[in-house]
């Protein structure tokens, strides 16, 4: 029997796919909004920031509103050697690897 494409992605490459996009599509993310919207710790949340997007050359960067260390948002710079594009077109498949229902997640813009 033949595996179907979305078995094949891995979640923890899918994990680090949809912060990006997300990063990329919510307003003024930051650690709560992203929480809330995967479901996951807030250390999974940073450590995907910190450790897992700048493997694949992903820039992102915190902007500072306030003066609390964590008053802010997290800006999508580049998305280095990941394709947005393609995230976008295959943000179902990568939902479901990662066990969310895709209507939890923003629908990219038209």
């Amino acid at each position: 029997m033949a595996q179907s494409s979305n078995s094949e992605l891995n979640p923890t490459i899918c994990r680090r796919l949809l912060i990006a996009y997300l990063i990329e599509r919510l307003p003024k993310p930051n650690n709560p909004a992203l929480e809330e919207v995967t479901g996951w710790p807030r250390r999974t949340v940073q450590d995907v920031i910190a450790k897992g997007l700048p493997g694949h050359g992903t820039q992102v960067v915190f902007v500072q509103e306030g003066v609390r260390n964590n008053d802010g948002y997290y800006r999508l710079e580049s998305w280095g050697s990941i394709s947005g594009e393609w995230v976008r077109a295959h943000l179902p498949e990568i939902c479901e690897a990662l066990a969310l229902a895709p209507e939890q997640v923003p629908a990219p813009e038209a």
